[in-house]
């Protein structure tokens, strides 16, 4: 199906309670399956519903083999994407840690069938590279997958699978039909994208999150929930019904080895889209997207003034208020307190 035109419209309401509910933003592309299938009343997850959802929306992977979840068993990474590809089985936790991954896993092969496969396909002819090249599994730089059913840690992923990686757990889509929009998300404008285009955005603009292991966390929102996200720049105007199943096939088709990697994934604070979180209309959520470690180095930068009279970092001001020793023992003196500029200009710093 190619994508002729985009409906950007197609975003839940701003009054919509967005605690963690089913009904909130986030979760509208997995809306036609995951009311039905919540396993968090019983505690366990109904593989045969999920089937009947799969058959009846058609799910196979990139070989034309029908989908289908089954009981997951202590396993590689190697050998549960080879379980897919070689017989469309997607190994699934029904119960206890793991179930709610699991369970949204299977939501997104329902919501994005063709981007699914294609990762699929991405990651096993990634893994059968590498083991005809090594005679083992993957080395070189890269996150790991874990450990295995052995125990063992294996060699790391590469490049190319940790972008797989990203955007299978934490991918969202950005179909943009403006450019500057796009431009504004590439260099991290969150004032420009959120705040100051906010009209432009909820017309030019629909996000859909993809990532399974971020509609888990998404469960409880909090403030600097990102997304690794796709940009997919489209004309305006399709009809809303056909919006998520279009970006799905356009997607699929531009995910290769050659495109797909972390530069191309932009950071997407998820509770700064319009219409997404009440408080967004707010000036102050601009902070949202800023990096927790890069809000802990300003701290560490920031000055503090002495009673003397002296400017000093937080880290020369702490190091002055240790003990110092003296010939007659540790000099012990009543620790001293100064105010010091915060992010709200409150706080104190003992020295």
């Amino acid at each position: 199906m190619e994508i002729g035109a985009l409906n950007m419209q197609e975003v839940a309401s701003p009054d919509a309670d967005c605690r963690g509910d089913l009904g909130a933003a986030w979760f509208a592309p997995l809306r036609p399956w995951i009311a039905h299938s919540d396993p968090r009343t019983s505690g366990r997850l109904d593989l045969s519903l999920l089937n009947r959802f799969a058959a009846a929306r058609g799910v196979r992977t990139e070989d034309g083999l029908p989908l289908r979840f089954v009981e997951a068993w202590p396993t590689s990474a190697a050998a549960y994407e080879g379980s897919i590809g070689a017989s469309g089985a997607v190994p699934t936790r029904t119960h206890g840690p793991g179930m709610l991954h699991d369970w949204f896993n299977a939501l997104a092969w329902l919501a994005f069938p063709r981007i699914k496969a294609r990762l699929n396909r991405l990651h096993r002819e990634a893994l059968a590279t590498i083991t005809a090249c090594t005679g083992g599994p993957a080395a070189g730089g890269g996150a790991t997958d874990g450990p295995g059913a052995s125990g063992v840690m294996p060699a790391r992923r590469g490049p190319l699978r940790d972008a797989a990686t990203l955007l299978d757990e934490n991918g969202a889509l950005f179909a943009c039909s403006d450019p500057a929009l796009a431009a504004n998300l590439r260099n991290r404008d969150w004032q420009s994208l959120f705040l100051d285009a906010r009209e432009r955005f909820a017309a030019s603009v629909t996000v859909q999150v993809l990532g399974h292991g971020l509609h888990e966390k998404l469960l409880a929102p909090y403030k600097a929930a990102c997304a690794h996200a796709w940009i997919v720049a489209v004309p305006f105007g399709v009809p809303a019904g056909r919006q998520r199943d279009a970006l799905d096939a356009t997607v699929a088709a531009q995910l290769r080895a050659d495109t797909l990697c972390v530069a191309n994934l932009c950071p997407l604070p998820l509770l700064g889209v319009p219409g997404w979180w009440p408080a967004n209309v707010d000036a102050a959520l601009e902070r949202v997207g800023r990096s927790p470690v890069a809000a802990r180095r300003r701290r560490r930068r920031r000055k503090v003034r002495t009673p003397q009279g002296r400017m000093l970092a937080n880290g020369q001001a702490q190091q002055a208020a240790r003990p110092r020793a003296t010939e007659s023992g540790t000099e012990s003196t009543p620790p001293k307190r100064c105010r010091f500029a915060g992010t709200d200009g409150k706080g104190e710093m003992v020295r």
